[in-house]
């Protein structure tokens, strides 16, 4: 009777054995024949990458001369940034902005909407070398912040090409002093999609950029310097001449930025003089124009989780080429006016969420009125959402 019993057991034992060691054999084959999504190598590679989204999103409302015009919901900013170490010493930078236009530009060869792809190689302590699309080194505050960051732009970044492809020099004398050196093309497009074609101008075999910019530390951080001076070379004798000189104090709760910026321009880069202009008037790019700017920011953190702030800005438009014997160089000063209000619910998170008003105020001089039929106006919104620099990886 036992043997009758403990036979099927044995028969079930040696089955589940099989069964067992048929299961472990597809497993091994499973392993051995398919390999993971990101190998154990790449994995590691990976804690030297950040991937960030950054994003400006809200709901806006906007006024044309005091009258509403619009209210809609807007993705203002999405620019999606990869970025980190690949190997010993050598880094790279990828951003692109999914809010322009990916349009292949003729000089560079790269997408209008990327900002920014380039490697940078750290030859020394002191020195590094980048090359690729970079960001323009201008100087000034206003244009090294995150651009989820700036509800506005005054005019000289708004209308300039800010991300240009080219080599760079950094060297850093010490902790608290810094230089860097550019050589860029002057441009993403050639110069008859800018400029069209212009009587006795000629255009530039090779539109060079060469830009110089000095970062300053003093007082332990509390006041920073960001300066620059670039020359671009447009066309044969039609130079354009920028500086930017940025100042930041800070005071425990209170930061306080000051940005002037001057760009002298033998033909209208920004366009905005040109758009002054009537065509019967002046058929083609103004030339020796210049602008002239101030951006101011006022930033009080009253509380851990909220701050308020209001940005200032002033620009001033000039047409010194102007052939009017009865001319007045200066056409246009543009105002600007953004106070904010931004409230950060997470300590370790950088999600910021956002109350302001975005106010500008375009007044024409007597003379651009008279001659040109400027007409003074104003353009107002009212924005709520929320901003950050999201790290997914």
């Amino acid at each position: 009777m036992r043997d009758r019993v403990a036979f099927p057991a044995i028969i079930l034992l040696l089955s589940s054995s099989c069964l067992y060691a048929q299961r472990e054999k597809q497993i091994d084959t499973l392993i051995n024949h398919y390999h993971p999504l990101i190998p154990l190598d790449k994995g590691l590679l990976l804690k030297n990458i950040d991937v960030i989204a950054n994003m400006r999103f809200g709901e806006s409302n906007e006024f044309q001369d005091g009258t509403f015009e619009r209210g809609h919901f807007n993705m203002d900013q999405f620019r999606l940034e990869i970025r980190g170490k690949v190997y010993d010493k050598v880094y790279f930078r990828f951003r692109d902005r999914y809010t322009r236009d990916p349009v292949t530009q003729s000089v560079d060869n790269i997408s209008r909407s990327t900002d920014l792809a380039y490697i940078r190689i750290d030859a020394t302590p002191k020195w590094s070398f980048s090359m690729g699309k970079l960001c323009a080194d201008w100087g000034g505050y206003e244009f090294d912040f995150n651009p989820i960051d700036i509800y506005e732009y005054n005019d000289i970044i708004e209308y300039a090409d800010n991300f240009l492809s080219g080599v760079q020099a950094g060297y850093k004398v010490s902790a608290n002093q810094e230089f860097n050196f550019q050589m860029l093309n002057s441009r993403t497009k050639t110069f008859a999609e800018l400029y069209d074609t212009i009587p006795g101008v000629t255009e530039s075999k090779f539109p060079v950029a060469l830009v110089g910019n000095w970062r300053g530390t003093f007082a332990g951080g509390k006041f920073t310097t960001l300066w620059s001076a670039s020359f671009f070379q447009e066309a044969q004798k039609k130079d354009m001449n920028y500086i930017a000189l940025g100042n930041q104090l800070n005071l425990n709760k209170w930061n306080i930025i000051y940005d002037f910026k001057w760009s002298n321009e033998g033909l209208d880069r920004k366009t905005i003089v040109t758009s002054i202009v009537p065509k019967s008037i002046n058929p083609y790019a103004a030339e020796d124009v210049r602008y002239v700017e101030h951006w101011l920011r006022l930033e009080y953190r009253f509380h851990e989780k909220w701050s308020a702030s209001v940005i200032g800005m002033v620009s001033d438009a000039y047409w010194y080429g102007n052939p009017d014997p009865h001319k007045n160089d200066h056409l246009r000063t543009a105002w600007g006016l953004i106070p904010v209000v931004e409230y950060f619910p997470f300590k370790d998170l950088p999600l910021k969420f956002f109350l302001n008003y975005v106010g500008r105020f375009y007044d024409y001089t007597t003379y651009a009125r008279q001659k040109f039929g400027a007409v003074n106006s104003t353009y107002s919104r009212i924005e709520i959402g929320f901003v950050t620099p999201l790290k997914i990886l």
